[in-house]
């Protein structure tokens, strides 16, 4: 069952760090790897996913982020979308600007329209990005600059289409290898002058281009499998990390962040962690 706000929302966003206030999530109540997508998904094919064990450590992330004063709105989950758990890929808040994606895999094509609902049952006006290729996973924002992957997902006349509706807003493109699906599995900002990235998804054009902006945190290939680099900053220097992720942590904890630990392996079976299951609504500026 859906749980809506019940105040109406101002959407607002400026980075990926602020303080988080809203966010959206939805349950894997049907997650499955039914068309494989990813390399995480190739390797847990034959595996498959525990649904009761998703839907638990999914339960734990909601009322982990409730305990830091994130309201958690629960999109409503539908049978047809095996892929729904990760919201972040179906719109991204810029200013004030709520932007609904256009969804590049067949797939996944139609999870935009359950967003599309609760913003209309809101009265959230929004921006709709259609006939562009583009997915929240490779869009990543910090003041004035938006970082959007060039992907199998994201186009450059998507990125293109972005940076005329922004003017005032640096659209950066950064290619990276497409096996990794998004940007945001393979590149993070976690401060104004650090962020988390995986070294081989890009060419060292790309690295020197991060490179010039922030000091990077290198996840190792271990680690990046496990989805290092997609972790969620709430504000406050604390982080939602996976407990797997020791290195990650260790070296997070040692330029003062507070790790919030919680298991949802079973999840990101499927090709996404922390970042991918939540599309923030609200972050405000009090860090």
């Amino acid at each position: 069952m859906a749980l809506f706000s019940k105040a109406p929302t101002k959407p607002f966003a400026r980075s990926e760090y602020d303080v988080l206030r809203q966010v959206i999530l939805c349950k894997p109540e049907y997650m499955t790897i039914r068309d494989v997508i990813n390399e995480t998904q190739k390797k847990f094919k034959n595996e498959g996913i525990h649904i009761e064990l998703a839907m638990a450590q999914h339960k734990q992330f909601v009322e982990k982020l409730k305990e830091h004063n994130v309201e958690v709105i629960l999109l409503p989950a539908l049978k047809m979308f095996p892929e729904q758990v990760f919201t972040r890929d179906i719109g991204f808040t810029m200013g004030h600007i709520l932007f609904v994606a256009e969804m590049a895999n067949k797939l996944r094509q139609g999870e935009e329209e359950v967003l599309k609902g609760w913003l209309e049952q809101q009265d959230i006006s929004y921006f709709n990005l259609r006939r562009d290729q583009i997915e929240g996973g490779d869009v990543l924002i910090d003041g004035q600059t938006i970082y959007v992957g060039l992907s199998d997902r994201t186009n450059q006349q998507a990125i293109d289409h972005l940076q005329s509706i922004l003017p005032h807003y640096n659209v950066v493109t950064v290619p990276f290898i497409e096996k990794y699906l998004h940007l945001d599995c393979v590149f993070n900002i976690i401060s104004p002058t650090e962020a988390l990235y995986y070294p081989h998804a890009f060419t060292q054009k790309e690295i020197d281009l991060l490179a010039s902006r922030y000091e990077l945190i290198e996840v190792s290939e271990e680690e990046q499998f496990t989805l290092g680099t997609n972790v969620l900053s709430i504000g406050h220097k604390k982080i939602f990390s996976l407990p797997v992720n020791q290195k990650v942590n260790d070296q997070l904890r040692s330029r003062g962040y507070e790790i919030i630990e919680v298991d949802i392996t079973e999840i990101i079976k499927s090709g996404g962690s922390f970042r991918c299951c939540t599309m923030p609504v609200v972050r405000d500026g009090d860090k």
